[in-house]
């Protein structure tokens, strides 16, 4: 198979990384990897909440909640425990349940937030609460309830990210569509996370345990003759299981399918060459792709500490050059959260966490519009630039960029080291044949 093109990367060099003068900076070049680790473990343990949310409690009669029906996969192990349902092992079947998760009324929780329970069993007045869950026995049973729920042929499938225990994906996904108002069919793949910080390449491992599933997954979604599109939001190191995924079914496929239409990759925990080779494997055809980006993401910096100082993805900044020519060549719609205030102490979830955000999610990318209006609002306080054209609309800035999918033909000598805040540029190994 011959040659195929694609964006590459090119790395200029930061001394260090930090989170821009909130005290808190994660290492220099060669620094201590484990007191960073340290640190972002101190940081991911301050917000605990109850284990075992997962056992169904009853509604009371009238209800001021929401519900939210979700189609959960996933690729974890049974735990045996109703309360848990599956550990973060891997299992080498794919799981499918069905859940509902009530939601407090909006005046009782903020948006973007996901009320924890602070004792159990939970109180659905106040916080979320699995009010069904229903183990799917076989895939008809799974196609049944697809057709049951899926009435405008949307489907909205959620992929989380590292240290995430099954109960967090499920709220996670059950807060974005609640708060997104997003007409879609929700989705959870989730996969083996053990949820712990030092298990970081446990999960990155279970990622690429996982691709397959998640690939069959898509491929099965898309030949259901009642979807008409998919979209994918991939969080963190579930991006990088998204790409895998995507790749896997552009080789053996020859293209991915027509129905995944979107692909959003929220603080995307993937190195940049690893990036544009992934896409470049894809094949020609490639869904429309939004990236939400943020400079001041404490857990890729530390990511790129940990994995051979190789920035990531979603700490780029969109709007230097050569980042913004070649997002615009490459098409991709990039979302720059850097100054965007959330309650996350990681900086690391702000696509699920800023209200402005996760409504121009549900109401914007889900719905198929190219972000190309250099009149757009994405909320008070917020600035939107799009294809060279800033728009001041507060003080809040979300850069955009968007443009024709087509991908330049790099050429260049790849550098000696890899460093933070990075260019996308060429190399010669860009013209590799795809395996």
């Amino acid at each position: 198979m011959g040659a195929r093109r694609r964006p590459n990367f090119v790395r200029r060099g930061l001394s260090d990384v930090s989170s821009r003068g909130d005290g808190f900076r994660v290492a220099k070049a060669g620094g201590s990897a484990l007191s960073a680790l340290l640190a972002l473990a101190l940081l991911a343990g301050c917000g605990g909440h109850p284990k075992g949310v997962m056992t169904p409690v009853a509604l009371a009669q009238p209800s001021n909640t929401s519900q939210v029906d979700m189609l959960v996969a996933t690729t974890r192990q049974p735990s045996g425990d109703p309360a848990t349902l599956f550990s973060g092992e891997r299992s080498p079947t794919l799981s499918m349940t069905d859940v509902a998760v009530s939601i407090p009324p909006d005046s009782r929780r903020a948006p973007g937030t996901v009320q924890w329970p602070r004792k159990l069993p939970p109180n659905p007045e106040t916080d979320f609460a699995v009010t069904r869950v229903r183990e799917m026995a076989s895939e008809d049973e799974a196609r049944t309830w697809f057709r049951a729920h899926n009435k405008d042929g949307h489907v909205l499938l959620f992929v989380h990210g590292f240290n995430n225990r099954y109960e967090d994906g499920v709220f996670r996904l059950a807060q974005i569509v609640h708060d997104s108002g997003a007409q879609a069919t929700p989705m959870l793949f989730t996969w083996p996370s053990r949820a712990r910080v030092f298990d970081y390449n446990y999960d990155k491992e279970s990622t690429n345990y996982s691709r397959t599933a998640l690939e069959d997954t898509l491929r099965t979604l898309a030949n259901a003759p009642n979807v008409k599109d998919v979209t994918i939001l991939a969080h963190s190191m579930g991006t990088w299981l998204t790409m895998e995924a995507l790749r896997q079914m552009g080789i053996r496929d020859g293209k991915i399918a027509p129905k995944i239409e979107n692909v959003i990759l929220a603080s995307p925990d993937i190195d940049l060459d690893v990036f544009a080779k992934q896409w470049t494997d894809m094949g020609d055809e490639r869904p429309k792709f939004t990236i939400f980006v943020s400079q001041d993401d404490r857990a890729l910096a530390l990511s790129r500490l940990i994995s051979g100082d190789v920035s990531r993805l979603g700490a780029i900044d969109p709007s230097a050059e050569p980042y913004r020519t070649q997002l615009e060549t490459a098409g991709i719609t990039a979302i720059d959260l850097t100054k965007v205030e959330t309650d996350d102490g990681l900086h690391h979830g702000k696509f699920a966490e800023s209200p402005e955000i996760v409504q121009l999610i549900g109401q914007r990318i889900i719905k198929g519009q190219t972000l190309t209006d250099s009149e757009i609002t994405l909320g008070e306080g917020i600035t939107a630039v799009v294809a060279g054209t800033a728009k001041n609309v507060g003080t809040v800035a979300a850069a955009t960029i968007t443009a024709p999918v087509t991908i330049i033909e790099g050429r260049g000598t790849p550098p000696k080291q890899v460093r933070l805040n990075e260019t996308l540029a060429s190399d010669e190994r860009s013209q590799r044949a795809v395996p």
